[in-house]
């Protein structure tokens, strides 16, 4: 979540370190291993809720309001309709939640051996299809096997059913989050639950290789959410909670440093829609610079508290660190208070 923070809150877009900065289009950065971790750590937490027994109707209400959440934020602050991305990182957390919370209701009172081996499977066959999908299922016009931005199938699909006035605004021809690449991210949900059934990750380095394995026949994609590119983020996210569960969950007694961890991870739903309204207001804001000209809040802060003390790129993330520290300060406070938002 902090690195969510850091990656979306830049002073100046145009100075932004390459690892702050998704990959083009094939290929990976650190940034894109964000998106992927946070639908596998909801996989993990499915297991490890007290709720993983809730009714088919408990776990539709959660994902609606996440769902509903990300609708609000998209609307934030034209409320225009007309307009509104249907699609988007909650809307993909609340289907991802949805499918997997099933899978897992349906084993949950068998062996945990079991239920990893139910999620896996699931998991895999998600990933086949979706792999078959776009390697030999054209887009009406098109041609099989195309994973260009606007030619893929997946993008075909979204113009057909959402409309280009309900997609992402930077392309309006493409989605990230689109309707066919949300299968693969069930599968990134389904593998947390496999590695929350056993609370370490079963083999963690081997998905991994397979994963780097099969970019070479389906490239590790973020924007199209590759079978492969599911594997590679699914396997460093176990390596990842297996070294957390071992340094943090098993040490003898907590550690101060790890404080943050939980202030964040307990309200993360929060941190995510605090700070994506907070952007939002800073841009709408409309304000005069220091040079005199007209510019947004958001830019004029950046221009006058953090552009003068280092050079851009480096002031440009000193911007990112302080809405991160800002935000961290009220989720401290709503800590202290035991608020927390819950889907």
């Amino acid at each position: 979540m902090a690195a969510m923070v850091i990656v979306n809150t830049p002073g100046d877009w145009g100075v932004v370190y390459w690892p702050l900065l998704h990959a083009e289009w094939h290929g990976w950065t650190p940034t894109d291993l964000i998106f992927p971790f946070f639908v596998f750590i909801v996989g993990v937490s499915i297991v490890l809720s007290r709720r993983r027994a809730a009714s088919v109707g408990v776990i539709a209400r959660r994902a609606t309001i996440l769902y509903a959440l990300g609708l609000l934020l998209a609307l934030y602050p034209r409320f225009d309709f007309a307009t509104v991305r249907l699609v988007g990182v909650l809307a993909r957390l609340a289907v991802c939640y949805f499918a997997a919370a099933l899978v897992y209701r349906a084993v949950a009172s068998r062996p945990w051996a079991e239920q990893r081996h139910v999620a896996l499977t699931s998991a895999g066959l998600l990933l086949a299809i979706y792999w078959a999908l776009l390697k030999f299922v054209p887009a009406p016009g098109g041609v099989a096997g195309d994973l260009s931005p606007s030619g893929n199938l997946g993008a075909w699909l979204d113009r057909t059913v959402l409309g280009e006035a309900h997609m992402w605004s930077q392309s309006k021809t493409w989605d990230p989050e689109g309707l066919l690449s949300t299968l693969p991210a069930i599968a990134t949900a389904l593998t947390g639950v496999a590695a929350g059934a056993v609370l370490t990750g079963a083999q963690p380095a081997g998905r991994r290789v397979l994963g780097l394995a099969w970019s070479l026949e389906l490239p590790i994609n973020k924007s199209l959410w590759t079978s492969s590119y599911v594997l590679f983020t699914s396997g460093l996210a176990a390596i990842a909670l297996a070294l957390g569960h071992q340094i943090i969950d098993l040490a003898p007694r907590p550690a101060r440093w790890t404080r943050p961890l939980v202030v964040m991870g307990t309200n993360a739903l929060a941190l995510f829609v605090v700070s994506g309204f907070l952007v939002k207001t800073l841009v709408l804001i409309r304000v005069t610079g220091p040079d005199g000209a007209g510019t947004t809040l958001y830019r004029a802060i950046y221009l006058t508290a953090f552009e003068p003390l280092a050079p851009p790129k480096i002031a440009s993330l000193l911007f990112a660190c302080a809405a991160l520290a800002g935000l961290y300060l009220l989720l401290e406070l709503m800590h202290r208070r035991r608020w927390y938002l819950r889907a």
